[in-house]
């Protein structure tokens, strides 16, 4: 791909004046990238190897607030250091940032000797070493939704939100002239992201007024995080040159459809082969692939956190908006939380579409992963495909209906202390915990329209 760097060839471009800025982020809890700008003849001198940054960076919250609480860091630890350690294979140009590179980093304690336990990349990470000894190489990809605003952030700042104007007028799924509106920032996404090495396969109109999904090629888990990550900056950075917003809210108001990250998911084998793919199936679905869907299937309630992490996201959960609210399996039905792509080919995969478009990937995809792993672990059997509209499946398994229900699933999933970690779990229960009491004392919009003259 063609932002693709290696040390040699950004030190060439760095002495050539192309490039003068290195971005070393590494990722937090929310997804985002925290890190710092380097001059780029510094970087290439000797500061690739390492950097620092306080390690109060995975205990805050939405908002940037150090949150009590946390086992990891806090104020009687004195909120010290971690050591961000540069993965080279993630070196690319940043073509939207002037004459900038981005290379994301691993977290190391402040020593530099031990990866963070519970650093996002670390946790999918492990998960990956677990599938590879099992013999499999894990391929995922990401569907993001977002809706694009006319206004500009720095116009919505202060209270403006209530003046939100989408930059389509209507449904623009599929919808080539209403998208037609949106390419100028969409044009500059495909050709930012494939100038910064993202195998960018297309964007298309999505299910609501203002509403646009990209989609990326096929590949393996981290490559794939690590890209979802990058579209997010890359989309909002963009939006913001163009004087436009973006969200990524699971669901920015009542009366609109949510936005999405559905989970594409397949094992390859050591060999490379479709490890989910038998012809000589009815429906083409391995045994391997049948194991890995029934624990994603017995385990769907207890890693619903970690694709829906926080109160917004429950509220794309309703019916008649293709958001799910039955963790149960079909076939090529977008009203079940997992729905089977590809039948009858190598390209046979589980969908999860479960997943707001406010999830963290690595967070996600460690927890299906750990899920569908232990179904292989433990050769459990797959349940009967459910058929029809999800929707009215009354006595269907459920998607956690609130925060507050997902939290305490995850808190007591013996199943999940032991895939992730007591201490990550602990760590992201601490953390939703901490987002249901901000929410439950803060007085609304709703609120204030029904109560501020009847009350």
């Amino acid at each position: 791909m063609p932002g693709s760097l290696t040390l040699e060839s950004l030190a060439a471009a760095v002495e050539a004046g192309e490039i003068d800025t290195v971005l070393m982020a590494a990722i937090d809890m929310q997804g985002r990238l925290m890190g710092k700008r380097f001059h780029a003849a510094h970087f290439v001198g000797g500061g690739w190897r390492e950097t620092h940054c306080c390690n109060y960076l995975l205990t805050v919250d939405m908002e940037m607030n150090t949150v009590p609480g946390y086992a990891s860091a806090s104020w009687e630890q004195g909120y010290g250091d971690y050591t961000m350690k540069p993965d080279m294979a993630t070196l690319r140009r940043i073509p939207w940032l002037p004459a900038t590179a981005l290379v994301l980093c691993d977290l190391f304690d402040h020593r530099g000797i031990e990866e963070v336990p519970i650093a996002p990349r670390s946790i999918l990470k492990r998960q990956l070493a677990r599938a590879q000894a099992m013999g499999f190489t894990p391929m995922m990809a990401t569907e993001l939704e977002f809706f694009v605003f006319e206004n500009s952030y720095d116009a919505l700042r202060d209270g403006g939100v209530q003046g939100l104007k989408p930059i389509s007028g209507y449904n623009e799924d599929y919808h080539i002239f209403q998208t037609s509106k949106e390419e100028p920032l969409m044009r500059a996404l495909r050709n930012g992201l494939y100038g910064a090495g993202i195998a960018v396969e297309n964007t298309k109109g999505e299910a609501e007024a203002g509403q646009a999904e990209i989609n990326l090629r096929y590949t393996d888990a981290l490559a794939m995080a690590d890209a979802h990550v990058l579209v997010k900056q890359a989309a909002k950075e963009i939006a913001h040159s163009l004087g436009k917003s973006v969200t990524f809210m699971a669901k920015y108001a009542t009366d609109k459809a949510g936005s999405s990250s559905h989970v594409h998911q397949s094992l390859a084998t050591a060999e490379g082969a479709p490890a989910f793919h038998d012809p000589a199936d009815a429906h083409t679905m391995s045994a391997v692939m049948k194991h890995y869907l029934a624990g994603q299937l017995a385990h769907a309630r207890d890693i619903t956190l970690f694709l829906a992490p926080y109160v917004n996201s429950y509220k794309r959960f309703c019916a008649g908006l293709f958001a799910p609210t039955k963790a149960v399996w079909s076939r090529d039905n977008r009203t079940a939380g997992f729905r089977i792509c590809g039948e009858g080919s190598p390209a046979v995969r589980v969908e999860c579409r479960i997943g707001g478009a406010d999830l963290n990937p690595y967070l996600a995809c460690a927890a299906l992963l750990a899920a569908g792993l232990d179904g292989i672990e433990r050769a459990l059997d797959l349940e009967p495909e459910q058929r029809g509209d999800m929707y009215q499946a009354e006595e269907a398994r459920e998607v956690p209906k609130t925060l507050r229900e997902a939290a305490e699933l995850a808190a007591g999933s013996a199943w999940l202390r032991a895939a992730l970690g007591p201490d990550v779990v602990d760590h992201y229960v601490h953390a939703a915990r901490w987002e249901i009491a901000e929410n439950d004392r803060a007085v609304t919009d709703w609120d204030l329209r029904r109560g501020f003259e009847r009350a």
